[in-house]
């Protein structure tokens, strides 16, 4: 342990849209020892704030700046940025043995901290997420002049193998692989876990076909049934879809509409009774959010319905342990980065269909612990030959789930940063400079 015991993970952004380093703040704490200061904006998470020693210094996020003005004000923002930023990590946190911090936004997060290490003789330890420039790009196009600047910076960003190779080969970063798992939390829900949890968010979803849950006494939700002490699970529940998002340009939701919509006619078309009503419920929150819940109030479904919901930090991994398959729809801006919320799913033993890209084979074996799709047809055709003979005699959908379980119990997060990230972290020489990257995007 360093000779202060102290950690400071930084965060240019929403705490909440960033689990890893969510998790990095509770191995420091406790499996490090350190004291952990976390520089963020954000509520601060229950799972992590409320059980370990950790030290939240909130900050307000930058104003949303307008599209039109974005070229012009993306200078003075990162300026902000960093002002703020150094009266952090140069003031108000007490000096730390170790500062991790996200990448990206690369500008001015690596600016600011490796300013703040060096000063601090402390120790600069990155966890690379994805390719900064090509995040950029998203926004004002690849042959924009600031993203070209950003590449050229050589502040960018890597994942896994593949961004392993790229840090190495063009960056000459030498990068530490650490695999992401699911922490521990994240697991398989008891059915009474799952009564209580539907209780408690019962009124946020109803019936996706009738009203009649407004009628239901406490002792009944959409999907379980609890008399005196014994639950069980309703015979005619609708399935569960999961979805968890930011809400960003990288996830196209209008496939999922689109496939929803097919579902919804092709059902009504065939024998009903061999296929389940579908409550798609997509977690989180971002800039893009309103926009898809117009087009979804604009959706005339009969046999599908969808709810977007904000959770408690405590219930999401709750929602994941009782759903029965997950989508994914995150796609990477560079092709190197993975889905972390696929991780998560793969911990509670939950089976996930994902947009294919470059390398999520990596993560989602096809067939095994998910599906791949292209197009939202294909997703629809892997939502009719999952769910057919739901709840008893959906032998596909079976198979994939004890492929997930196995996936989601090869490794757990804290052995993996026991082994990988530990050793770097805790090393005695305070101007190393070591980079952790990692396979997900928040």
């Amino acid at each position: 342990m360093g000779k202060r015991g102290r950690a400071c993970v930084v965060v240019l952004g929403d705490l909440g849209r960033s689990p890893r380093m969510q998790y990095h703040a509770l191995s420091l704490a406790r499996q490090a020892s350190f004291q952990v200061d976390i520089v963020a904006y954000g509520e601060c998470i229950v799972i992590i704030c409320s059980k370990s020693p950790i030290d939240p210094h909130p900050y307000h996020g930058a104003a949303t700046i307008p599209s039109a003005l974005y070229p012009v004000t993306l200078l003075l923002k990162a300026f902000i940025q960093l002002t703020m930023l150094l009266w952090f990590l140069f003031v108000k946190v007490p000096a730390p043995d170790t500062f991790l911090v996200q990448n990206p936004p690369s500008v001015p997060t690596l600016i600011a901290v490796k300013w703040a290490s060096s000063w601090r003789r402390a120790a600069f330890v990155v966890d690379w997420h994805n390719f900064g420039y090509t995040l950029l790009a998203l926004s004002l196009g690849r042959n924009n002049m600031f993203v070209s600047l950003y590449r050229w910076g050589k502040m960018a960003t890597g994942s896994l193998k593949a961004m392993q190779h790229e840090l190495d080969q063009n960056w000459g970063v030498r990068a530490q692989v650490l695999y992401d798992q699911p922490p521990e939390f994240f697991h398989p829900a008891l059915l009474e876990e799952r009564h209580e949890l539907f209780c408690r968010v019962k009124n946020d979803l109803c019936h996706p076909i009738s009203r009649e849950l407004e009628n239901q006494e406490l002792n009944e939700t959409l999907f379980t049934t609890k008399i005196y002490t014994d639950i069980s699970l309703k015979q005619n529940r609708p399935a569960l879809v999961l979805s968890s998002t930011s809400w960003t340009p990288d996830e196209n939701f209008g496939i999922l509409l689109e496939a929803a919509v097919m579902y919804d006619r092709r059902v009504a078309a065939r024998s009903k009774h061999l296929y389940p009503n579908l409550l798609f419920i997509i977690t989180g929150k971002g800039p893009e959010k309103e926009m898809y819940e117009e087009n979804i109030k604009c959706l005339n479904l009969r046999h599908v319905a969808f709810r977007t919901m904000w959770l408690p930090a405590e219930d999401y991994p709750l929602l994941l342990g009782s759903a029965d398959l997950g989508v994914c729809l995150h796609t990477s801006s560079s092709g190197l980065d993975l889905p972390m919320k696929v991780v998560d799913m793969f911990g509670c033993g939950l089976p996930v269909c994902s947009v294919s890209y470059s390398c999520i084979q990596e993560l989602v074996k096809d067939g095994k612990n998910g599906l791949l799709f292209s197009s939202s047809s294909e997703l629809a055709d892997q939502l009719l030959i999952l769910f057919k003979g739901f709840p008893g005699n959906c032998d596909a959908l079976m198979s994939l789930k004890v492929g997930a379980m196995e996936t989601g119990s090869s490794g757990r997060w804290a052995t993996e940063w026991e082994d990988c990230a530990k050793p770097l972290i805790t090393q005695e020489n305070p101007s190393a400079l070591s980079v952790v990257s990692q396979i997900a995007d928040s």
